[in-house]
Order: structure tokens, then sequence, then C-alpha cells
């Protein structure tokens, strides 16, 4: 499994490689073509901020004149935005259903959707809690309250603790992804937690030993508030043709499980390698949708996360980029 993880992350790197060579003979090698003062309006469900922080960042740095204002919010705020003209981007879960595009068409609006990464739900715990890994049916049997105690999962020292489940938000991409794949699109029937932000989701597992939280892989991993490097060391990295392994590693303030399928008997953590393989089972896609007009502000953000640039900084988050081309080639464990 080591050596095959090395190969996915030197594929990375020369896919990272590949992409900036492809747009090194356009203007800045990813700049969009309109300039001026200006902002640019972007919604996106609150579970991808840590990504999308890291993108404003470094579009702002490159374009100084254009100033990026994020709303973060849940994922059914989000699409009822776009829909009701409040803005023209948002970064979703899903994209835009027939009905939903005959809305924009009928309102004379542009849509553009692209998918820009592909992300996964991680399930974390409590570092007291002794259980390493679930099956889906185990994760099924939480989220439909047939397994209401630990002990009903696994003969743990929890076992005659109640499990309480933790989400971010009531209607976030998240509970939307856990509803249509354990709940046939249904409302959940165990009474869960929303603490209202996958930071707040983070703290609560921290300091609840009984918890169990559903949270965007991103919020988990060890570094990504933390890092060292300045805006300029990071634009010049992103700009140069080498970067590091993008596997990072998760916080150690709580407990990552592992998941694994029926089919399977051995589970996998939502490292970068088994998301982008579907190993990881609980992976899901990420949409830009862009209803503006051409040489706007937020057309310009939409091209920069969508180009060779915005998705290096997808393939360093630990997520993989929405257009991967690699080859995982496996030589052994």
């Amino acid at each position: 499994m080591k050596i095959k993880k090395l190969l996915y992350g030197i594929a990375l790197m020369a896919f990272a490689a590949t992409m900036f060579t492809s747009c090194s003979g356009c203007s800045n090698g990813n700049k969009p073509a309109a300039v001026g003062n200006g902002m640019c309006k972007v919604i996106c469900d609150e579970s991808f901020k840590n990504i999308l922080d890291e993108e404003i960042d470094v579009f702002e740095f490159s374009y100084k004149d254009v100033t990026v204002l994020p709303r973060y919010m849940d994922e059914t705020a989000a699409l009822d935005s776009l829909l009701h003209e409040k803005v023209n981007l948002i970064i979703t879960y899903r994209d835009l259903t027939t009905k939903q595009k005959g809305i924009l068409r009928r309102q004379g609006r542009a849509y553009r959707s692209r998918r820009i990464a592909v992300d996964a739900v991680a399930l974390i715990v409590n570092k007291e809690n002794d259980i390493d890994f679930l099956s889906m049916n185990d994760i099924k049997d939480i989220m439909t309250g047939k397994s209401t105690k630990w002990g009903q999962v696994y003969p743990t020292k929890l076992k005659e603790e109640p499990i309480k489940v933790i989400f971010d938000q009531n209607r976030s991409g998240v509970v939307h992804y856990m509803k249509d794949k354990f709940n046939g699109g249904n409302d959940l029937p165990i009474q869960f937690y929303a603490q209202g932000s996958s930071q707040a989701v983070f703290e609560a597992v921290e300091k609840t030993r009984n918890a169990i939280g559903v949270i965007g892989v991103s919020w988990i991993t060890d570094d990504m508030k933390s890092q060292a490097t300045t805006i300029e060391e990071r634009y010049a990295e992103l700009e140069s043709t080498t970067g590091n392994n993008p596997d990072r590693g998760f916080s150690n303030r709580i407990k990552v499980l592992g998941v694994r399928t029926e089919e399977s008997l051995q589970d996998y953590k939502p490292y970068q390698a088994y998301i982008y393989e579907g190993t990881y089972p609980l992976f899901r896609e990420i949409f830009a949708i862009d209803a503006s007009p051409l040489g706007s502000h937020d057309h310009d953000f939409f091209t920069f996360i969508t180009g060779s640039i915005g998705q290096k900084i997808i393939l360093q988050t630990g997520i993989s980029p929405g257009s991967v081309p690699v080859r995982i080639v496996n030589l052994g464990e």
C-alpha cells in the first residue's frame, strides 16, 4: 500500500506539472481576460470553506484590484440564492437539475458548470472511542436509528453509551449526502445535533467521547490552518512545476474512522489516493456553477478555480481536483 500511495503522489505531481505547462502560453499562466477594480460574490456550502478560502487568498494576491466576497451557508440556501438572482456563482455538491437549468434559461442567464473536485465525507470520533472502522452497513444502521448505542455496533468500552451523531447544519451538503447515501434521499430518522459549522463539529467531537461527527475531509487535515508560508511563497509554489506529496496527515486531536464496503475485508481512510480511486466509499463531487456574464469578475473567479492554478490549490489540500488524469498502479503491498 505504501508503494501504491507513493506512485499516486508522483502521478499527482506529474499532473500538476502538466497542467502548468499546458497553460504556460496563456496570459500569466491562467489569468482570465477581465481587468479593472471590482468585486466578485460567491456563495459556498460551508463544509468547503477551508478550500475556498485558500482559492480566494491566491486569487486576490494575483488580482489585487478584485475583492472576493464569500458567503458560507447550507447547500439549499446557496441554490436558492442562485435561482432567485441574488448571486451568479456558487460552489455546491450537486449540479443543477434540468428544471433548475430551465429557470436560468428563462431568466436569460448563462449556465456553466464544472466539476472542480472530488471530496469525501469523513467520520470522526473522540480519541477515547476504541472503534477504528465502520462498515457501510454499520453506518446505515446508525444513520437510520437501528443502532442507538455503541455496543450495538461493536463490543466497545463505550457499549452502554448512546451514539451522538453530529452534523454541521440541518440543510448542508453533508446532510443531503448522507440522506441520499443511506436513506434513499429521505430525512434521517435519527435525532442529530447540528452545530452550525464544520469547525464546531470538530470541536464537539473532540470534547464528547460518545459522539460521531460527519464532516468534510478538509477540516481534519493536520495543517490546513497552520501553514507557515506567506502568500508570496504559496503563489510561487503554485506557479512552479513541482510540489510536495499532497497526501496530508489527519489531526491527532480526534480519531478518523476507516470505512469498508460489505464486499471488502479492508477498511480505508479518506486519504487523497483512496478518494480518487473510490476505495474510500464516502466520496462526492464538488461543482462550481456560474450564471454570470462573460467578462465579469464573477466569471473571472470561476475561470480561476477551474483553471490550472485553482486546480493545483485543490490538489494540495488533500482532496482530488475535478479533472485529475492519473492512473494508479498497484505493485503490491
